[in-house]
């Protein structure tokens, strides 16, 4: 029998096991958040699943998004980042990375966690829209608009509204799977 699935993941294997088992899942721990925060940060201007191939590489080159080392990288570090072809090589993306480990890291310690910080936004609740087609979804929100302005505040580089909307997409903050999908009730 074949799921219904949201029309942006179909046809692809990598892109339905995204989905079927990630996509939109409440996340409330700092090691994932973080993980996905740099992703989305890298996929801007991209397409998802560009990033999504090289999730692995990203690990690997990324120290298992370990936020605290990966906060203090140095010149070298950064020259090695920028030959890994494993990963997307974009050197203000990189800097923003580790710019953002060190905001990151700042969030925890005024907030105890950047889980109790982001989901906060949201009364620590997903947010459940009623997306028929995938392409009717947003792609920013006032709220999504509300967050970067306030990360921004924070420190946070190369990132802006739409990659936080992905970003609440993809852990589960916001529910946008389209209503005849098989996840959306699951979420």
């Amino acid at each position: 029998m074949t799921k219904n699935r949201c029309g942006w993941c179909v046809g692809d294997p990598l892109y339905e096991e995204y989905h079927d088992e990630e996509w939109g899942v409440p996340v409330y721990d700092d090691d994932t958040l973080f993980e996905f925060l740099i992703l989305e940060t890298f996929q801007a201007g991209l397409s998802w699943i560009t990033v999504l191939k090289k999730r692995e590489n990203f690990r690997k080159a990324f120290d298992n998004f370990d936020y605290k080392k990966i906060a203090s990288y140095n010149t070298s570090k950064v020259e090695a980042l920028l030959q890994d072809t494993g990963i997307i090589r974009n050197k203000l993306k990189v800097k923003a990375t580790i710019t953002n480990a060190q905001a990151f890291m700042k969030i925890q310690d005024d907030f105890g966690s950047f889980s109790k910080y982001i989901w906060g936004f949201v009364d620590g609740k997903p947010i459940r829209n009623e997306v028929a087609y995938y392409k009717e979804a947003p792609a920013n929100t006032p709220l999504s608009d509300a967050i970067i302005k306030d990360l921004k505040t924070r420190g946070f580089k190369f990132v802006g509204s739409t990659v936080i909307y992905a970003h609440m997409q993809a852990t589960g903050m916001v529910n946008d799977h389209e209503v005849s999908c098989f996840r959306y009730h699951e979420v």
